[in-house]
């Protein structure tokens, strides 16, 4: 017999679920692993990408899983949202806000100028509370904090990957984010 603590726990995966099966009926596209600790946020989509490979999976997603894994982040703690939807049109920023609330991430990750744009637009208000021009305006290299996540913008993140000083410019920024179970 399920005890109380049980029946509560699969009331919240199955409302998380009907959440996200929402999103994604409504053309939002996600995956990984809801709830995890990092959710990398990508708009500007590589070839294979845009031909229906699933995101991340190129050179940018290995460099960023193994970025991660370097900070004991590991596989399973990270996911990963587009800020356009299925049909290529950028998603309303409170379809936005409603994703990013569903997925639960301490750490947002902006991949690319597109997707720290989306995240400008969704948390406008926010962000303009912030103490610093830089902070408000999400300028890669700076950790902000915003409706109680960490939010990074790491500028262009797969196109660094050709540079090896690009990448070692990424790399100080993705260090900003404080290991698994360090506060911010």
């Amino acid at each position: 017999m399920a005890s109380e603590r049980d029946a509560r726990r699969r009331a919240c995966v199955d409302k998380t679920d009907a959440e996200l099966d929402a999103l994604a009926a409504r053309g939002v596209r996600m995956g990984g692993n809801a709830f995890s600790e990092v959710l990398l946020v990508k708009g500007e989509l590589n070839e294979a990408e845009l031909a229906g490979g699933q995101p991340l999976e190129g050179a940018d997603g290995k460099a960023l899983r193994a970025s991660l894994a370097a900070l004991g982040y590991r596989p399973e703690d990270w996911e990963w949202l587009l800020t356009a939807d299925a049909a290529g049109a950028p998603l309303d920023p409170a379809v936005f806000r409603e994703a990013v609330c569903a997925l639960d991430p301490a750490t947002l990750v902006c991949c690319d100028e597109a997707a720290a744009g989306a995240v400008r637009e969704a948390y406008a208000d926010d962000l303009a509370d912030l103490p610093s021009l830089e902070e408000a305006m999400l300028v890669p290299g700076y950790v902000v904090r915003v409706r109680g996540l960490r939010a990074l913008n790491l500028g262009g993140f797969e196109a660094a990957l050709g540079d090896a000083r690009q990448k070692q410019l990424m790399w100080a920024r993705l260090k900003q984010i404080p290991p698994l179970g360090e506060p911010y």
